[in-house]
């Protein structure tokens, strides 16, 4: 039973990434800063081990694609990957939730009534609202940057959409698409306490 329980866990949070990465539509990113922190002084950086998204400690191909998309941005930003001594810690992480979604529309109707008056049926327009109930199932992923000194959160970007399915070439072009997405909110680069961008 409790082997059974480890491999659910396992799919669904490798589910949740890959449905994630399939959103029909861009996802939604937002990012937060801490305001007090210095970093002109951030160089390098280091992957957690495991990653939040490696739950069960060991590395998946998902995992691994989106650590390799967040290694190239980081790196495109200047900094250098050390395991050793990092400045920063990377820290990636998913879930998912179902949601509902209920929309009332107005529309218009007609009633029919025989008029004496007129000798014939004629119609009388009424409103109403037409309610429709939508089931979906919304996908989460955050990149957290630790500084690794104090053990503190310094940034942290978020991506969150609705997620559907796709092939495994369109999902690993939408897991890259999507961490770019999240680090264009990222607006520092190597040594360099001035935003490039704003965030």
């Amino acid at each position: 039973m409790a082997r059974f329980a480890r491999n659910a866990g396992r799919w669904m949070m490798a589910a949740c990434v890959l449905l994630l990465a399939a959103c029909a539509t861009g996802p939604r990113v937002t990012s937060d800063v801490d305001p007090s922190a210095n970093f002109a002084q951030y160089r390098s950086f280091a992957f957690y081990s495991p990653l939040a998204i490696e739950a069960q400690g060991y590395a998946t191909l998902t995992s691994g694609r989106i650590k390799n998309a967040a290694r190239a941005q980081m790196e495109a930003r200047g900094y250098v990957y050390d395991e050793t001594s990092p400045d920063l810690r990377v820290n990636l992480n998913a879930y998912m939730q179902e949601k509902t979604d209920v929309v009332s529309m107005p529309e218009v109707d007609y009633d029919y009534y025989y008029s004496y008056r007129a000798r014939r049926y004629v119609s009388v327009p009424y409103w109403r609202d037409r309610t429709e109930v939508y089931q979906y199932t919304e996908g989460t992923m955050n990149v957290d940057l630790v500084d690794a000194a104090q053990n503190r959160l310094v940034w942290t970007g978020v991506a969150v959409g609705r997620v559907g399915r796709a092939t495994p070439e369109e999902r690993a072009a939408k897991i890259d698409a999507a961490v770019a997405d999240i680090f264009l909110r990222y607006p520092y680069r190597a040594g360099s306490g001035t935003p490039a961008v704003s965030p």
